[in-house]
């Protein structure tokens, strides 16, 4: 009974929240962690029990996954290097950095317990940032750089996580140790995603099933992180290296039946996992407010508001030298490139929202010690990352926008710009093949007008609009056919030359996914 009580009570929030979101039209991120404080504020709600540590198992894996589907691997590729620094050194700067003020303000709390809070917080969300950007045609690589970074330091900051609470369980931490387990658990991560996304790859191109391919979709992020964690190495990673990989070989090994199926599910499991974790964290929160009834309202804030000023502070800290340092080590003579701009490295620093991997690793937190004490200032640490996600969300997610617009920071990309340019190549990749067609099956030239007036008319996937579906000749339905085919291997090798952006292919490769649906059974089979 409970089970079907949380699950209503789901569906309904989310439902809600999802509504409330797109009406006011922000990131449903911020919807999420509005509608979990709410629900924190009700007194007396029921209880649902949960494994603790099921919360990474169930949520994490699918979220990690199609984030990293959506990455496009030549931009990450090219800024490796501020996405490093951000999703590595920046992570291990903000675990000690929170730490240390939170062992400061509290002393009672273990160095190694306020280390968890700070592995916890230390990996920003790139979701609400990303929404944002993405509608006001900023820069291009900063959108890549804040989607790497979130890929990355989710997984650095959930190893460096679990060593601290290594350290919590067994009372014991090596810096050294530390230091080789955390190169060990991330290359073997990696190494155990790469394995497994090839074997999936093959496994893939025998399918031929639309239902069938979008649940062997499914199992692919559960499968990586399952084997990854159970040969005691990164699960975080494996899912992202999975990820990368399969993304990279998509276009040619996947049905377009199946992506557009797939689209619809990864994008509603998702949406429902995250409003699950607001939702459990927001049924737990009157809980944990009367378990911290030891402290005082205005010292709780008070924390709550320096470590939510720390995590931001070190961001800045952080971002401009490791912007600068390196162009002003090799000399402005010798830069490959211009020095970042001011303005974009400030946008970037305030990007640091923090969200559903930090809610996720809260209570993911062991309940009890192996000797049986609960576990050090957990109600503390829950309350404190919901406090920074909410401060971070609402704070600088609803301020973004302003303040993007204030800088006056623009883009000279933008994506119809981009396909404007593609344009002509896949318009005439695809007449080519119309008339080739018409030639090979010895009819009448002007059988293929209609095809051909159709492909100069849309040019080729500018907008939406499927080929025209209501042809009387079945001949006019197969150079359609021919055409989306064409159409597709020339925007294939285009990509895989680098010619155009990942964010483009998978633009115009949905587009042909809805025509090519859209045509006969016995056409497009």
């Amino acid at each position: 009974m409970l089970l079907l009580e949380l699950v209503l009570c789901l569906m309904m929030c989310a439902v809600g929240l999802g509504w409330v979101a797109r009406h006011f039209k922000f990131p449903y991120p911020i919807a999420l962690v509005v509608g979990g404080l709410l629900l924190g504020l009700v007194p007396r709600l029921p209880q649902f029990p949960f494994d603790p540590q099921l919360i990474l198992v169930i949520v994490l894996p699918p979220i990690l996954y199609q984030a990293a589907l959506l990455t496009s691997w030549n931009d990450f590729k090219a800024n490796i290097r501020p996405i490093s620094l951000l999703a590595i050194g920046l992570v291990i700067a903000t675990t000690l950095a929170v730490g240390a003020a939170l062992k400061l303000m509290v002393p009672s709390v273990p160095w190694a317990v306020a280390f968890v809070l700070g592995a916890i917080v230390s990996p920003p969300d790139a979701v609400a940032a990303t929404t944002i950007l993405s509608r006001l045609n900023i820069p291009r690589n900063m959108v890549t750089i804040l989607e790497g970074e979130s890929l990355v330091n989710d997984a650095s900051g959930l190893v460096i996580y679990k060593l601290a609470i290594v350290a919590v369980l067994t009372g014991s931490f090596s810096l050294g140790d530390a230091t080789a387990q955390f190169a060990l658990v991330s290359l073997g991560g990696v190494l155990i995603g790469l394995v497994l996304a090839f074997f999936f790859i093959a496994i893939h191109k025998r399918l031929g099933d639309p239902f069938i391919e979008v649940i062997t979709a499914l199992t692919v992020p559960y499968c990586a992180y399952i084997v990854a964690e159970s040969l005691h190495v990164s699960g975080v990673l494996a899912v992202v290296a999975a990820g990368l990989v399969r993304s990279r070989y998509s276009p040619e090994i996947v049905s377009a039946e199946m992506r557009i199926m797939a689209r619809s599910v990864w994008n509603v499991l998702v949406f429902v996992l995250n409003s699950l974790v607001f939702i459990l964290i927001g049924l737990q929160m009157s809980e944990v407010l009367d378990s911290l009834g030891r402290y005082a309202w205005g010292d709780l804030l008070m924390w709550g508001a320096t470590i939510s000023l720390v995590a931001i502070v070190v961001r800045f800290v952080w971002v401009f030298p490791a912007a600068y340092i390196p162009y002003w080590l090799r000399g402005r003579q010798q830069a490959q490139a211009a020095p970042p701009q001011r303005r974009e490295l400030l946008i970037i620093s305030w990007c640091g929202m923090r969200g559903i991997v930090s809610l996720a690793a809260a209570l993911a937190l062991p309940v009890v010690l192996p000797n049986g004490d609960p576990f050090p200032a957990r109600d503390l640490i829950i309350f404190l990352t919901f406090f920074v996600i909410a401060t971070t969300l609402m704070g600088q997610g609803l301020s973004l926008t302003p303040l993007i617009r204030r800088l006056g920071v623009g883009a000279q990309w933008s994506l119809a710009d981009e396909a404007k340019q593609v344009r002509a190549a896949l318009s005439t990749a695809a007449i080519t093949a119309v008339d080739a067609h018409v030639r090979n099956a010895q009819v009448p030239a002007a059988w293929g007008e209609a095809a051909r007036a159709e492909i100069t008319s849309h040019i080729a996937l500018v907008a939406p609009q499927g080929l025209e579906q209501n042809a009387k000749d079945v001949f006019t339905l197969q150079l359609q056919r021919v055409a989306i085919r064409a159409t597709r291997a020339e925007l294939i090798r285009l990509w895989r030359e680098n010619a155009i952006s990942d964010e483009l292919m998978r633009h115009q490769e949905e587009i042909l996914d809805y025509q090519e649906a859209q045509l006969p059974v016995d056409l497009a089979t």
